[in-house]
Formats: C-alpha cells, structure tokens, sequence
C-alpha cells in the first residue's frame, strides 16, 4: 500500500490540522479499509470541517463495527445527531444503549432532552439521579428542568434540595427551590433566599431572572417589566425565522382553518372546562378546527366526553417539533393557536418552526411566551392595558369584554348546601380562597392577617393541598396572632361538590400576583362574589377582567389598602354580600362572563381580521374587537 494512503498519514494529518488532506486519505483507504477506527478519523475531520452531520453518520458506521470502542462511537455519533437537530437519529442510537444511559449523562442528556420536550415522562423518569450528579453544567439545568415538573414527588424535592445544597452559587438552582418551597408554603426558607434575589434586582441588575422559569416567576413577580427576562430553558428568538415563516406562500380557501395545540384536551382538565363550549359552537360553515393533541394517554383514560364535538383530532403525543409540523402543514392551517405557553406540558417551542402564516397565544399563560414567535396574544382591556405593550413582542388581539371563555352548558349548576353539612361556623362572616397554595405569597397572607385582625367576627376558609401546605399555613398564621381556630382548612373535592361548597362562604378574597383564573370565574359562577386588588401584569389583572365581565367592576380594590378595607366594611355588612350574591345569580345568564356564544363571535370575528391581514401580506398590528350590543334577554334558562 503506497504510504500516502496509509491511515498513519491520514491519522499525522489531522493531528497536525490538515483535516482536508487527511479527508482525501481516507477516502482513498475506505476503498480497501472498512473498520472501526477509519470511520472514526474520518468522522474527527467532519467534525473539524463543520460537516457534523456527515460526522454523526461516520461514527455511527463505526460504532457499528465492533470493538472495545463502539459503545463510546455510538455516543458520538447520537450527540452530533442531537445537535444537529436530527432528534430521531440520535434516539435510535440512545435507545439501543438505554441501560447504559441510566450510568451515562451524556446519553441520559439527550434522551431526557428530548423525550422532555416531546412530554413523555415515563421514559425520562430514570435519568434524574444521573444527570443531577453530573458536574456537566448543561445535565445539572437539565435536571432542574426535569425535576420542575412533578413538584409533589418526594424524589424531586430530594434532588432539587441536594442540587441547591451542592451548587449554593448557582442561581438556577436557587429558583428551582423557592419553586418547591413556595409550592409547600415555606415562607422562612421562601424568604431567606428570595431575600438574595431581591437585593440583586435592587442593584439594577434583572440578568439574573434570566435563570428563573417563566411560569413559577409569575409567581412571585408582578412586575410586567422584569417577567419577560424569565427565560431559563428557551432560546432566542430569531426575526429572519419570523420573516421567513410569513414570507411562506400559502393556499386559502373559502373557510379558515384553526388549529389549536394543547396537551389538555379531556375534559376534566381546567382548559377544557373552560373553552369545551366555544370549540363546539364554531361555526363550522365558516370555520374549520383541528386539534393538534399532545395529551398523555394517562390523562385521556379519564376523558368521558366525546371529543370529536370540538373538532378533527390530531394526535402528536410524543412527535419530535419538525414531525409536529408536518402534520400542521400537512392540514394546511391558517392560524395556529398555542394554548399552553410557558406551563407545564407545553409544546411552544414547535411554533419557532413556520407552522402556519398566523401564530396566537391564548389562555394557557397570563403573559408574554417569551422566545416563541407570536404574533398575537389574545386577551382584553384589562389583562392587557395600553401600558403593558411594550413588555409583549406579540401584538394585543384584545377581546371586549374578558379574554376567559366560560362553558354554561357542561358546568354543573351549584345545588343548595348548608353550613352545617360543610362543618362551617353559621354565626361567623366566612372568607374563602381556593387558589392554588403555590399563589399564596408573604404579601397576600400578612394581608388576610390585617384583614381578620380587624373583623374580629370573620374567619378563613381555605383550601389546602397537602397536609404540609396545611401546617405551614396555619404555622404562618399563628406567628401573626391569628388563633387557630379562625382558619378552616377543607380538601380538594370532585368538581360538583366544589361547585356547591363554594355559595357557603360569604366573600372570596384574592391572591396576587397571581390571581385566581379558573378559580374565580368558578367562584362566580358558584354564587360567590371574589374580592381583588388592581394588577400590575397579567396574572394578577385576570379577576378584575372577570368581574367586570359579570358588571361587578367595583369589587376591584385600587391598592392594598382598599381591598382590606373593603373586605372589613363587607365583613360588617352582610346585607352588602346578599346584594352581591344576587346580582351574580341574576347575571349568570345576561352578562358576558358565561355568554359562551357572544364569545364565540368576538373570537371568530378576531380570527377573520387576523387572517384577512395575512392574506394581504400585512403585519400583525394590534386589534380591538368590538362588543356586540348587550343582550336584552338571557341565553338559557336557569
């Protein structure tokens, strides 16, 4: 063999960096020598060429030849794949070697990273404890991702505990356990490092939200400002993948075609309780809907509506983001609309792909989704106030009366129900808050304190997750001189008894800065009026948007101050609450809250300008729906 051609020469040419030359040598040696480590050095210079791609399939036909090493080619070969963004290659090669991958972060990290985004968590489960004790920067904030999501497993709170302790300087590991220690109601350990975060915020410097997650930061955050720096576990945004997207050419036809994505497609979910009504009544001459649905299999068995009353069903449970688009394209949908955002399940990363010409937010996140391209979040006057434009890259689609849809007709009706029957005091003014723990913040539990302090004939009732949430709660209160015996603790109930209960209670007070959602609008719905305070960003504008759209604009406090003011004087007027309690039951069935068919038509008439805006080539700009004239007669019976 000529000594050129040697792989000794190819092998002395790459370690001295003439990577073309020892390219073209073993290309000429892969003519008569096939092994192991040919396909190696080749795949070494692809690698140094740029040419990773190449390199991911040269090391894969070296893994496939045997030898001591081809466990470790293989593992090259899955994270050029994976970088390269050829996910379903790189899976191939991390599920042939799945044991291996619970002792190996590398592998762990790719399979977590993807099975993660494509929300198949039983897959991921035995990867947590390898890549939370890896010393790889990138595994740990995998981890911390991983560990985020199921916040009530007891190994998870281990590990995010034993990440924070091992790393105290790392700042994403800080906000991943104020997440679990808010979510339990441990306002010591809650305040002692938010404190840390607090005194940097103070010295200007808001990079540091940068390591927080954009959904547990609304949770302690209402200023607007600060919340779009939340973006731990996204990437930038790029405008020519924007420009490109609506530069696409596409086919219209005579109907719009709507797509919606969601992993909350059953009914029992908070979403579907929501918007199951307005998804039936879409006019469908004019209108066509498909649902793109990532709903677990676990969540589906407990599914007991028929589905196909809201629209084509689509199922991309587990589909990488380029097979999720081309299922969109393949429906060729004109507008696709992100339910999910920044939460839990979310696949909005897939919308950075030219999914459709329009892209819209809704419902799922009070907020801007930061890093993913929008062109529109809808809402209305009050989540999303002339003042909040320039937080948003996304343009206001703003609603006229409440960006919320309600269901009538699916929701059960409260029945009667006594005090008694629900263990409650008959003598006493009862507050009551079924938010959700993780919102009751310091801020909001000084406040109910000062509130009961000076109605001395009140008591709490609240709703408490987890018997840890319950002591917590109760410890917090006592600290502040509050007797036990003034705060009444219930469970989580089926949803018909939730319903019911609700009416016992005198005045509903709300959390901040994240208000109730779904919470409140069922308490309204229940009978039972929701006192709030005026937001300073979404989440904490979403009851005032309510109550104003059920005409009871006045139960929003201006400050803090008004709203424990006004929950005193309502404390001693109970004549106020029965009024209160009237108006709701008269307006259940006239006022726009619960008006699923006047929704409906804002919203349909908002996707028509969206769409004829696109048709002309036009950029998204920002739209004001108009209100259809009152309703003079209601829209069902009672």
């Amino acid at each position: 063999m000529n000594s050129k051609v040697s792989f000794s020469a190819a092998s002395k040419d790459y370690q001295m960096g003439r990577y073309t030359q020892s390219l073209a040598t073993l290309n000429q040696l892969m003519d008569i020598q096939q092994d192991a480590k040919t396909y190696a050095l080749l795949a070494k210079n692809l690698v140094q060429l740029g040419f990773k791609a190449d390199a991911a399939k040269a090391y894969g036909l070296a893994g496939s030849c045997e030898g001591p090493n081809a466990y470790e080619y293989q593992k090259q070969a899955a994270k050029l794949h994976y970088e390269t963004g050829s996910e379903d290659d790189a899976l191939l090669i991390a599920m042939r070697n799945l044991s291996k991958a619970q002792e190996d972060p590398e592998l762990a990290f790719i399979i977590t990273a993807i099975y993660l985004k494509r929300q198949q968590r039983d897959i991921i489960r035995p990867f947590k404890t390898v890549l939370s004790e890896s010393q790889n920067p990138d595994h740990m904030r995998l981890a911390a991702l991983l560990l985020s999501d199921d916040l009530h497993d007891a190994t998870n709170q281990a590990l995010a505990r034993n990440l924070f302790k091992r790393f105290p300087g790392n700042l994403a590991f800080r906000f991943l356990h104020l997440v679990f220690a808010r979510e339990f109601n441990e306002f010591e350990e809650a305040s002692r490092h938010q404190a840390v975060i607090d005194a940097t915020l103070a010295k200007g410097d808001v990079e540091i939200l940068r390591k927080d997650n954009p959904f547990y930061h609304l949770h302690w955050c209402g200023n607007e400002d600060f919340n779009r720096y939340a973006t731990i576990g996204t990437t930038a945004l790029n405008p020519e993948r924007v420009t490109f997207r609506r530069s696409q050419p596409h086919t219209w036809s005579d109907k719009i075609r709507i797509g919606y994505m969601s992993s909350d497609f059953w009914d029992r979910h908070a979403t579907m309780k929501l918007l199951q009504r307005i998804l039936e009544l879409h006019d469908k001459n004019r209108f066509e809907i498909t649902l793109f649905c990532h709903t677990g299999p676990e969540f589906l068995k407990h599914n007991d509506t028929d589905r196909s009353r809201w629209g084509r069903i689509i199922d991309v449970h587990g589909f990488s983001d380029q097979a999720v688009l081309e299922a969109v394209r393949q429906h060729n949908i004109d507008i696709m609309v992100d339910l999910k955002g920044h939460t839990s399940g979310s696949r909005a990363t897939a919308f950075n792909l030219p999914l459709a010409p329009v892209h819209v937010g809704w419902l799922g996140f009070p907020g801007s989704t930061v890093n993913i391209d929008l062109d529109y979040v809808i809402g209305d006057h009050a989540v999303l106030p002339d003042v909040a434009k320039p937080f948003y890259h996304e343009k206001f689609c703003r609603l006229p009366e409440s960006y919320q849809p309600n269901d009538p007709m699916h929701r059960p009706k409260p029945r009667a129900v006594t005090r008694e029957q629900l263990g409650l005091p008959d003598d006493a003014f009862i507050f009551a808050s079924f938010n959700g723990n993780r919102k009751i913040t310091p801020e909001t539990i000084d406040s109910w304190c000062r509130i009961l302090k000076r109605a001395p004939n009140s008591v709490l009732w609240l709703m408490a997750n987890t018997p840890r949430n319950q002591a917590n709660l109760l410890k917090q209160f006592q600290t502040a001189g509050i007797s036990p015996k003034r705060i009444i603790f219930c469970p989580r109930a089926p949803y018909e008894e939730h319903i019911d209960r609700q009416q016992a209670a005198d005045l509903g007070i709300d959390t901040f800065p994240v208000n109730g959602h779904t919470t409140t609008s069922e308490q309204l719905w229940g009978g039972l009026p929701v006192l709030t305070v005026k937001g300073t960003n979404f989440a904490s504008r979403v009851s005032e948007s309510l109550l104003r759209a059920i005409d009871l604009p006045d139960l929003v406090a201006p400050d803090l101050q008004a709203y424990e003011d006004m929950a005193v004087e309502l404390a001693e007027n109970p004549g106020r609450i029965a009024e209160y309690k009237a108006h709701l039951k008269e307006k259940r069935y006239i006022a726009p809250l619960f008006d699923a068919e006047r929704f409906r038509d804002h919203l349909e008439q908002a996707y028509e300008i969206m769409a004829e805006r696109a048709k002309q080539g036009l950029a998204p700009d920002h739209m004001d729906i108009p209100a259809l004239p009152p309703r003079t007669a209601p829209f069902a019976a009672e």
